[in-house]
């Protein structure tokens, strides 16, 4: 039986997790060490069905296919990219502006997609997108802010590309703007779905960190998985229908001796039949659609 301290930290995790979340079976991605790694635990399969039944042809999945959800990064350097302590500076969020911050023509803005959809959000300020950037106040390496003006960038969503309007800041000693979209994503809609219960061991089924990436093919994702300091690392395997994939998160391996309460976050890469297109990912933990996460936090991974 495993020790009060191992349930515990369990718990915890699938908690935390939760809170933050708030076909066949294409594969199964994993973390590979050096002399590789057990076979994947017995999942809950059953569940990945429930949930993709239940967002399949749903009022959710609609309202989800109506809106703006990125999957890539909101900001993007220069084109010719940043160099040397730059990059540091840009990592922390440590800037120095030096030009005045106009104000916006108008309070919304449109998000268009390629094949001429569009909806609209509202507008942020260029004080809201600067403060966004600048994060930090203390000493080290600074970027400075010369000139901000309105513009636009091409953002890529669940959707396909799309363009967005922008705040372009020009950069001390660059010939390009640094850009960062001035509308944010839209909200998540209601579940058809709930999340499951802490009581779940993460052997079986465990909340997703985030998405990291999707290839250019659209044929795989890169997420962030979640695992103990007992155990061998996680273990993500996806299962696809016409209007979804669907995550199902655990991990292999788990000790059953006494363990810390650590934490760890790790990068894996699912591949995929088909490319994913305008199918909803999903979390079969959370019963939600995985979020798309900048800053994991994930050590290097291992896909």
């Amino acid at each position: 039986m495993r020790t009060d301290r191992t349930r515990t930290a369990r718990l915890l995790l699938v908690l935390a997790l939760s809170a933050t979340a708030a076909g066949a079976v294409a594969g199964c991605g994993r973390a590979e060490d050096g002399g590789g790694r057990p076979a994947p635990p017995a999942r809950d399969d059953d569940r990945a069905h429930e949930v993709a039944a239940a967002w399949d042809g749903s009022r959710a999945a609609a309202r989800w296919h109506r809106g703006f959800h990125p999957v890539a990064p909101l900001v993007q350097p220069p084109a010719e990219g940043l160099r040397g302590d730059d990059r540091r500076a840009y990592a922390t969020g440590t800037f120095d502006l030096r030009a005045p911050l106009p104000s916006a023509r108008d309070d919304s803005g449109r998000v268009t997609w390629r094949d001429g959809q569009s909806l609209t959000r509202p507008l942020m300020t260029a004080d809201e997108a600067y403060r966004a950037l600048d994060r930090d106040s203390g000493p080290g390496p600074r970027l400075t802010v010369t000139k901000a003006e309105l513009g636009d960038m091409t953002v890529l969503t669940a959707r396909g590309p799309a363009t967005v309007p922008a705040w372009l800041f020009t950069l001390e000693g660059y010939s390009g703007p640094l850009r960062r979209a001035a509308v944010s994503p839209s909200g998540q809609p209601e579940p058809p779905i709930g999340p499951l219960g802490a009581d779940v061991p993460t052997d079986v089924l465990a909340p997703l960190g985030g998405l990291l990436k999707t290839a250019p093919d659209g044929r795989s994702v890169t997420v962030v998985a979640h695992h103990g300091s007992c155990d061998d690392g996680p273990v993500v395997a996806a299962l696809e229908t016409n209007g979804s994939v669907v995550l199902s998160a655990a991990v292999t391996g788990a000790d059953d001796g006494p363990c810390t309460g650590e934490l760890r976050l790790e990068k894996v890469t699912v591949k995929l039949e088909r490319p994913i297109g305008d199918r909803v990912l999903l979390d079969a933990f959370t019963g939600r659609p995985v979020p798309y996460t900048e800053s994991p936090g994930a050590a290097p991974g291992r896909s």
